[in-house]
């Protein structure tokens, strides 16, 4: 049994990952962490936690814990993780991992060090339905893949919410744009080379609330937009010469119509269905990464594969600015 402890009460924690460590069959949640000494002392008793702690160091100093998910703001995730390896923690963190590629340079270099596990929490790496993607864009089911599709939206002014806060890493690009972004490399296996942007910050904020990206990939190009303040929608699409792929609830499951992938043909006249009922991501990202940490054959979303997917944002941000093509 991997033994977790978590950084902070933040609400994606509380809501599905503290659930999915609780309900994983080899993982533990062994203990809270909050600034609050109150507020973490209330989590883990809403959780039948045995221990709480007043600080993030406190934490890290413990040595009933292997293991720490850090769903700290995006702006304190580099940080923590980094003080995590140092003290000898495999680490699961929240994308996004980081706000610059360059940033997670050190925490590569820290990890071979102390030889543990760091990840970041790509749940959908992880579900089912995106291995599924994967296998039939391998057997190329739909033939030669020509375009992607994809859009993730939701609507949100909180002034309060880290979302709407650039100095904790806030904007639409950053929590949202990673997503379309990671299930196409994830799934094509192929790497982005060039792209063009258009960017919209909101005035009161000062972060991105609407991005329009196209990408190019080698022989591949693909489309999308997020937003943080349109009605609520997630679609991914992978068009071929002999067909097409939907995915239903292609970034938070068990959403909308539900875990499908749908598989048409050139015609239109015929679509095989692949369903996933009960599926929790965040269950099979926990397992995964413990099965990593136990020293077993098993895929996890690795710090190399979090530079290359920062660096589209990056460039994405870039490309917004200057109006122009730019090289990833």
């Amino acid at each position: 049994m991997l033994k977790f402890g978590v950084l902070s009460t933040a609400r994606i924690g509380s809501e599905h990952v503290i659930p999915a460590i609780q309900q994983a069959e080899n993982a533990q949640l062994v203990g809270i962490a909050s600034r609050d000494p109150k507020r973490a002392a209330k989590m883990a008793t809403r959780f039948n936690v045995a221990q709480s702690f007043g600080s993030y160091e406190d934490l890290l100093a413990s040595p009933d814990i292997d293991a720490v998910y850090i769903p700290l703001p995006t702006s304190q995730h580099v940080e923590w993780a980094l003080k995590s390896i140092q003290a000898g923690k495999h680490v699961l963190v929240e994308k996004p991992l980081a706000l610059k590629a360059v940033d997670i340079n050190k925490l590569i270099k820290a990890r071979d060090k102390a030889g543990v596990v760091v990840a970041e929490a790509f749940m959908v790496t992880q579900h089912p339905q995106w291995l599924k993607v994967k296998e039939l864009l391998e057997k190329k089911t739909v033939g030669s893949l020509r375009r992607i599709e994809s859009s993730f939206t939701y609507f949100n002014r909180d002034s309060k919410n880290m979302r709407n806060r650039p100095e904790l890493g806030g904007g639409a690009l950053p929590d949202i744009g990673v997503y379309p972004t990671v299930c196409a490399r994830f799934a094509t296996g192929l790497e982005p080379v060039s792209v063009t942007a258009h960017v919209e910050f909101d005035p009161d904020f000062n972060t991105d609330r609407y991005a329009s990206v196209q990408l190019n990939f080698k022989g591949v190009d693909m489309s999308f937009y997020v937003s943080t303040q349109m009605a609520n929608r997630q679609t991914m699409v992978f068009h071929g010469d002999k067909g097409f792929i939907e995915v239903s609830a292609p970034f938070n499951s068990n959403l909308y119509e539900g875990d499908e992938v749908r598989v048409h043909n050139a015609k239109h006249s015929e679509t095989r269905v692949y369903r996933y009922t009960g599926v929790n991501q965040y269950r099979c990202q926990i397992e995964a990464f413990a099965r990593k940490v136990s020293g077993k054959s098993q895929y996890c979303f690795t710090l190399e594969e979090s530079v290359l997917n920062q660096k589209v944002i990056d460039a994405i941000y870039k490309a917004g600015k200057t109006r122009k093509r730019v090289t990833v």
